[in-house]
Order: C-alpha cells, then sequence, then structure tokens
C-alpha cells in the first residue's frame, strides 16, 4: 500500500515564468533570429536533459572553468541545433550570454494540474513530501506559490549534501514521511535522476514527461500530467 508520495519541483510542480525556452526565442530575436515557440522549447527541453544528466556524472558548477565553459557550450549548441538553428559559435555564444541576461530576475510558477493533484492528495490522507536538488531555502517559495498547505516536508541537496540520484537525498525523504521505500512513490521529470535515483533505493518511481521527450521509456510509469497520478495509486 502507498502510504507517501514524493515530488520533484522543476518540470513537476513548478517551471519559469517566463518559460527558460520563451527567454532563449527572445535572446534570438535580439540577434534578429527568429524561431517559432514550438522548436526553441524542445532545443532547450532537451538541452535542459543533457545539462541535468551531466551534473549527474559530477557537480558541473565543481568543474574547472573550462570544463564548465565547454558543458555551456555544449547545452547552448544542443538547444539552438535541435530548434533548427545553425549559426557560428560566436554568435550561439552571444545568444547564450543574452539569455542569461534576460534570465536574471525571473520567477517560479506552477502548473495548473499541481494544487488540484495535491488538494485531492492529502484528501486522501498521502505524505506529500518535495526532494529537490535546489539548495535554496524552498520554504518560502512553497508558502508564497500555496504549497505549504499541502507539502508535510521539503528535502533539499543543500539540506542533505547530496543531489538525485544519490541514495541519501531519497533515503532521507524515507526518512522523514517515516515509511519504507515499497510504500512510497517519487514523481520526477528526468529519468536518470528522478527514474534511476528512486528505484536505485527501492521507491516506486514514476516519470512525469509534460512535454513528451522520454517516448522511449518503457520500464516505468510515463504520465503526461499530475492528475494522471491517481491511478497508479
Amino acid at each position: 500500500m502507498i502510504k507517501a508520495i514524493f515530488l520533484d519541483w522543476f518540470n513537476t510542480l513548478a517551471r519559469y515564468e517566463p518559460p527558460h525556452y520563451e527567454i532563449h526565442r527572445r535572446a534570438c530575436q535580439h540577434f534578429s533570429i527568429e524561431v517559432s515557440p514550438e522548436k526553441i522549447m524542445r532545443g532547450v527541453l532537451l538541452a535542459d536533459r543533457y545539462f541535468f544528466e551531466e551534473n549527474t556524472l559530477s557537480p558541473v558548477e565543481k568543474r574547472s572553468h573550462e570544463e564548465k565553459a565547454e558543458v555551456y557550450i555544449r547545452y547552448e549548441d544542443i538547444a539552438l541545433t535541435e530548434a533548427g538553428i545553425d549559426v557560428p559559435q560566436e554568435l550561439a555564444l552571444k545568444i547564450m550570454k543574452k539569455a542569461n541576461q534576460l534570465f536574471e530576475g525571473m520567477t517560479f510558477t506552477l502548473f495548473d494540474d499541481v494544487l488540484p493533484t495535491l488538494k485531492t492528495l492529502k484528501e486522501r490522507n498521502f505524505i506529500l513530501g518535495m526532494i529537490t536538488n535546489l539548495s535554496m531555502d524552498m520554504n518560502p517559495i512553497c508558502r508564497e506559490l500555496g504549497l505549504e498547505t499541502y507539502l508535510d516536508f521539503v528535502v533539499s541537496s543543500g539540506q542533505v549534501g547530496a543531489d538525485k540520484p544519490e541514495p541519501a537525498i531519497f533515503l532521507a525523504a524515507l526518512e522523514r514521511a517515516g515509511v519504507n521505500a515499497s510504500q512510497s512513490i517519487h514523481v520526477g521529470d528526468q529519468y536518470k535522476l528522478d527514474v534511476v535515483g528512486a528505484r536505485g533505493v527501492g521507491i516506486n518511481p514514476i516519470l512525469i514527461d509534460r512535454y513528451n521527450l522520454y517516448t522511449e521509456v518503457s520500464d516505468c510509469p510515463r504520465i503526461r500530467s499530475l492528475t494522471e497520478l491517481a491511478q497508479y495509486l
């Protein structure tokens, strides 16, 4: 019997406002490059996937200056190439710099299905927790967005000193929930971080694939919105 549900933060509960891909589209427009929202969205989401998976190998921010630069250049190359934009590396770097400038001051917003789903889960007496690789204090953000009412706890990499997919952050969530791994579900949008990490400690994983990026995944439930979660409980 499932007693606890753990949820990832980015692209599971929340996204940037304005969306990260919209910032990239505006950066391209700054250099007179027009690209459709759909194409740049897919490019940036695939670049995000690359970055998160690269970070599982070793934290990017702890690498040398040259190694970090290589990762960020590769990120921009994926974002632009997948969006059908072929530009010299010099211009790609200018687009990346402009996007970083526009990125400053961005806020988070919840997906429309989040609060209704959490309300329903809470009414069914599930223990609800968030597991995030963000190191910041999430309590003010949760309070501002209305999550504080529903979440029993937040486990962050900053608190634990470990990132997903490392076992420590998932084990910390199990300890906070007071349940066995087999009695819990973890919902997240990154296969290597969320699915592989949760499964590694015996937690039942569910991949939320809001943007249909993981069509090849068949070894765990794959949902497109949180409203589909109920069928697995």
